[in-house]
């Protein structure tokens, strides 16, 4: 039995369609996980395979988050004490870094950093995507204000326009990076 909450944070890109495999990782190493979805990451999940959100569900032990809650309705969810934000899309980098909180999981991301609790970070998006001026600025700037951006060898290595390799995405150095 485990005491530690990880917020599993998932954008919509290729590696969240393997989300499980995160959870299964993380869950070896002694986390509670708690899986929240952006919205289109929960579009996807929803389009790919009936009932995909109740076996994430079952597999976590809670419900898959994906929008905020009303003021209203208590919190299903244990607090966190971690969070893996994987895999983090330049979208959702780049509004993350300019602390735009218009979805929940960019809304507990961006409490998290002022809340102090260990982030790690592990991208996912091509060469191309990453050459633009706001990702290099935006990475640096997350890791300023205490993330841990795994972009880069140790980490995720962007690969070429649809020549990304789902095989090779590093949730093992993810999850054994919050314990650091």
């Amino acid at each position: 039995m485990t005491n530690r909450t990880l917020y599993l944070i998932a954008c919509a890109a290729p590696p969240a369609r393997r989300i499980d495999a995160a959870i299964r990782v993380a869950q070896v190493a002694g986390w509670d996980v708690c899986l929240i979805l952006t919205p289109s990451a929960y579009r996807w999940a929803t389009e790919d395979a009936e009932g995909e959100i109740d076996r994430l569900s079952e597999l976590t032990g809670h419900p898959v988050r994906h929008q905020y809650k009303l003021p209203s309705q208590a919190d299903v969810l244990p607090a966190p004490d971690a969070m893996l934000v994987a895999p983090l899309t330049t979208n959702t980098l780049n509004k993350w870094a300019a602390g735009i909180s218009d979805t929940l999981a960019l809304g507990l991301i961006t409490e998290g950093i002022g809340l102090g609790l260990p982030i790690v970070a592990l991208p996912h998006w091509n060469d191309a995507q990453g050459l633009h001026p706001a990702v290099p600025r935006n990475v640096e700037t997350l890791r300023a204000a205490g993330v841990t951006v795994l972009l880069g060898e140790g980490g995720f290595v962007p690969h070429k326009p649809r020549q990304g390799n789902l095989g090779a995405y590093p949730w093992q150095a993810a999850v054994k990076a919050l314990s650091m």
